[in-house]
Protein backbone atom coordinates (compact mmCIF):
# COMPACT_ATOMS: atom_id res chain seq x y z
CA UNK A 1 0.00 0.00 0.00
CA UNK A 2 1.34 3.43 -0.98
CA UNK A 3 2.16 5.66 2.03
CA UNK A 4 -0.07 8.71 2.15
CA UNK A 5 2.97 10.99 2.05
CA UNK A 6 3.76 9.59 -1.42
CA UNK A 7 0.32 10.40 -2.82
CA UNK A 8 0.01 13.32 -5.20
CA UNK A 9 -2.12 16.35 -4.32
CA UNK A 10 -5.16 15.15 -6.25
CA UNK A 11 -5.15 11.79 -4.51
CA UNK A 12 -4.76 13.45 -1.12
CA UNK A 13 -7.69 15.72 -1.88
CA UNK A 14 -9.85 12.77 -2.90
CA UNK A 15 -8.89 10.97 0.31
CA UNK A 16 -9.75 14.05 2.35
CA UNK A 17 -13.16 14.37 0.71
CA UNK A 18 -13.76 10.68 1.38
CA UNK A 19 -13.27 11.30 5.09
CA UNK A 20 -9.59 10.49 5.58
CA UNK A 21 -8.54 12.67 8.52
CA UNK A 22 -4.83 12.30 7.76
CA UNK A 23 -5.06 13.69 4.23
CA UNK A 24 -5.76 17.33 5.06
CA UNK A 25 -2.77 17.81 7.41
CA UNK A 26 -0.49 16.29 4.77
CA UNK A 27 -1.87 18.54 2.06
CA UNK A 28 -1.63 21.54 4.38
CA UNK A 29 2.03 20.91 5.19
CA UNK A 30 2.79 20.45 1.51
CA UNK A 31 1.07 23.59 0.18
CA UNK A 32 0.62 26.12 2.98
CA UNK A 33 4.09 27.64 2.45
CA UNK A 34 3.48 28.70 -1.14
CA UNK A 35 0.03 30.05 -0.29
CA UNK A 36 1.40 32.06 2.63
CA UNK A 37 4.26 33.50 0.54
CA UNK A 38 1.89 34.45 -2.26
CA UNK A 39 -0.47 36.25 0.12
CA UNK A 40 2.45 37.96 1.87
CA UNK A 41 4.01 39.23 -1.35
CA UNK A 42 0.62 40.40 -2.60
CA UNK A 43 -0.46 42.20 0.57
CA UNK A 44 2.72 43.11 2.42
CA UNK A 45 1.01 41.94 5.60
CA UNK A 46 1.93 38.93 7.70
CA UNK A 47 -1.52 39.07 9.34
CA UNK A 48 -3.35 38.99 6.01
CA UNK A 49 -1.08 36.18 4.77
CA UNK A 50 -1.85 34.07 7.84
CA UNK A 51 -5.59 34.76 7.59
CA UNK A 52 -5.71 33.97 3.88
CA UNK A 53 -3.78 30.72 4.34
CA UNK A 54 -6.30 29.60 6.95
CA UNK A 55 -9.25 30.69 4.80
CA UNK A 56 -7.94 28.77 1.79
CA UNK A 57 -7.85 25.47 3.67
CA UNK A 58 -11.21 26.11 5.29
CA UNK A 59 -12.56 26.64 1.78
CA UNK A 60 -10.90 23.40 0.69
CA UNK A 61 -12.66 21.53 3.49
CA UNK A 62 -16.04 22.99 2.54
CA UNK A 63 -15.77 23.22 -1.25
CA UNK A 64 -12.96 20.90 -2.24
CA UNK A 65 -15.33 18.96 -4.47
CA UNK A 66 -15.34 21.85 -6.96
CA UNK A 67 -11.72 21.13 -7.89
CA UNK A 68 -11.46 19.78 -11.44
CA UNK A 69 -8.14 18.02 -12.21
CA UNK A 70 -8.80 18.50 -15.92
CA UNK A 71 -8.40 22.25 -15.47
CA UNK A 72 -5.10 22.25 -13.59
CA UNK A 73 -3.23 21.19 -10.49
CA UNK A 74 -4.36 21.36 -6.88
CA UNK A 75 -1.57 23.86 -6.26
CA UNK A 76 -2.91 26.20 -8.95
CA UNK A 77 -6.43 25.74 -7.61
CA UNK A 78 -5.35 26.70 -4.08
CA UNK A 79 -3.40 29.73 -5.31
CA UNK A 80 -6.46 30.83 -7.27
CA UNK A 81 -8.54 30.64 -4.10
CA UNK A 82 -5.82 32.54 -2.23
CA UNK A 83 -5.80 35.23 -4.92
CA UNK A 84 -9.54 35.78 -4.53
CA UNK A 85 -9.24 36.10 -0.75
CA UNK A 86 -6.27 38.48 -0.95
CA UNK A 87 -7.96 40.77 -3.45
CA UNK A 88 -11.13 40.76 -1.37
CA UNK A 89 -9.18 41.76 1.74
CA UNK A 90 -7.37 44.53 -0.08
CA UNK A 91 -10.62 45.88 -1.52
CA UNK A 92 -12.18 45.92 1.94
CA UNK A 93 -9.23 47.61 3.59
CA UNK A 94 -8.60 49.95 0.62
CA UNK A 95 -4.93 50.28 1.43
CA UNK A 96 -2.02 47.91 1.71
CA UNK A 97 -1.01 46.83 5.18
CA UNK A 98 2.19 48.37 6.61
CA UNK A 99 5.36 46.68 5.48
CA UNK A 100 6.78 46.63 8.98
CA UNK A 101 4.64 43.81 10.38
CA UNK A 102 6.73 41.09 8.72
CA UNK A 103 9.37 39.19 10.62
CA UNK A 104 12.89 38.86 9.29
CA UNK A 105 12.11 35.28 8.26
CA UNK A 106 9.49 36.56 5.80
CA UNK A 107 11.88 38.59 3.66
CA UNK A 108 14.71 37.43 1.42
CA UNK A 109 17.77 36.61 3.49
CA UNK A 110 21.19 38.03 2.83
CA UNK A 111 24.43 36.18 3.41
CA UNK A 112 26.65 38.08 5.78
CA UNK A 113 30.30 38.58 4.88
CA UNK A 114 33.18 39.59 7.09
CA UNK A 115 34.54 41.58 4.14
CA UNK A 116 31.55 43.93 4.12
CA UNK A 117 31.46 47.08 6.17
CA UNK A 118 28.21 48.21 7.89
CA UNK A 119 27.43 50.70 5.12
CA UNK A 120 27.49 47.99 2.47
CA UNK A 121 25.25 45.76 4.63
CA UNK A 122 22.83 48.64 5.09
CA UNK A 123 22.84 49.40 1.37
CA UNK A 124 21.91 45.83 0.50
CA UNK A 125 19.13 45.78 3.11
CA UNK A 126 17.71 48.99 1.68
CA UNK A 127 17.79 47.48 -1.81
CA UNK A 128 15.70 44.48 -0.69
CA UNK A 129 13.24 46.84 0.99
CA UNK A 130 13.08 48.90 -2.20
CA UNK A 131 12.22 45.79 -4.22
CA UNK A 132 9.50 44.77 -1.77
CA UNK A 133 7.99 48.25 -1.82
CA UNK A 134 8.18 48.40 -5.61
CA UNK A 135 6.35 45.08 -5.98
CA UNK A 136 3.67 46.16 -3.51
CA UNK A 137 3.18 49.46 -5.32
CA UNK A 138 2.28 47.75 -8.61
CA UNK A 139 -1.40 47.57 -9.62
CA UNK A 140 -2.75 44.19 -8.54
CA UNK A 141 -2.93 42.71 -12.07
CA UNK A 142 0.79 43.35 -12.53
CA UNK A 143 1.77 42.52 -8.96
CA UNK A 144 0.18 39.07 -9.11
CA UNK A 145 2.04 38.01 -12.28
CA UNK A 146 5.35 39.13 -10.74
CA UNK A 147 4.60 37.27 -7.52
CA UNK A 148 3.49 34.10 -9.31
CA UNK A 149 5.96 33.95 -12.20
CA UNK A 150 9.03 35.59 -10.69
CA UNK A 151 8.80 35.01 -6.93
CA UNK A 152 6.82 31.76 -6.83
CA UNK A 153 8.24 30.42 -10.12
CA UNK A 154 4.83 29.25 -11.27
CA UNK A 155 4.68 28.39 -14.97
CA UNK A 156 2.96 30.73 -17.40
CA UNK A 157 0.34 28.04 -18.05
CA UNK A 158 -0.56 27.59 -14.39
CA UNK A 159 -0.47 31.34 -13.83
CA UNK A 160 -2.98 31.74 -16.66
CA UNK A 161 -5.17 29.11 -14.98
CA UNK A 162 -4.93 30.85 -11.60
CA UNK A 163 -5.78 34.25 -13.06
CA UNK A 164 -8.39 32.96 -15.49
CA UNK A 165 -6.76 34.54 -18.54
CA UNK A 166 -4.77 33.56 -21.63
CA UNK A 167 -1.05 32.79 -21.49
CA UNK A 168 -0.48 35.71 -23.85
CA UNK A 169 -2.10 38.01 -21.29
CA UNK A 170 0.23 36.68 -18.60
CA UNK A 171 3.25 37.36 -20.81
CA UNK A 172 2.14 40.88 -21.70
CA UNK A 173 1.33 41.78 -18.09
CA UNK A 174 4.67 40.40 -16.92
CA UNK A 175 6.49 42.42 -19.58
CA UNK A 176 4.69 45.56 -18.45
CA UNK A 177 5.27 44.75 -14.77
CA UNK A 178 9.00 44.35 -15.33
CA UNK A 179 9.12 47.72 -17.05
CA UNK A 180 7.26 49.35 -14.16
CA UNK A 181 9.56 47.74 -11.61
CA UNK A 182 12.64 48.87 -13.52
CA UNK A 183 11.37 52.44 -13.55
CA UNK A 184 10.64 52.32 -9.82
CA UNK A 185 13.91 50.67 -8.85
CA UNK A 186 16.26 52.69 -11.07
CA UNK A 187 16.63 55.57 -8.56
CA UNK A 188 17.39 53.07 -5.78
CA UNK A 189 19.97 51.32 -7.95
CA UNK A 190 21.64 54.62 -8.76
CA UNK A 191 21.75 55.49 -5.05
CA UNK A 192 23.30 52.11 -4.31
CA UNK A 193 26.02 52.73 -6.90
CA UNK A 194 26.75 56.09 -5.29
CA UNK A 195 27.04 54.49 -1.84
CA UNK A 196 29.30 51.75 -3.22
CA UNK A 197 31.57 54.37 -4.76
CA UNK A 198 31.71 56.14 -1.41
CA UNK A 199 32.71 52.89 0.32
CA UNK A 200 35.46 52.24 -2.18
CA UNK A 201 36.81 55.73 -1.75
CA UNK A 202 37.77 54.79 1.83
CA UNK A 203 35.01 56.35 3.89
CA UNK A 204 33.96 53.01 5.37
CA UNK A 205 36.41 51.94 8.03
CA UNK A 206 36.88 48.46 9.49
Amino acid sequence: MTPKSDLNDSDLLRSMLAGDEEALPLLYRRRQGSIYRFALHMSGSKTIAEDVTQEVFLFLMREGHVFDPARGSVSAFLLGVARNHVLRRLRVEHVLAPLGDDSEDDVPSMRASTDLCPLEDLTRAETIESVRKAVLSLPSKYREVVVLCELQEVSYGETAEILGCAIGTVRSRLHRARALLLAKLRPAAEAEETDSATVKSGRCFA
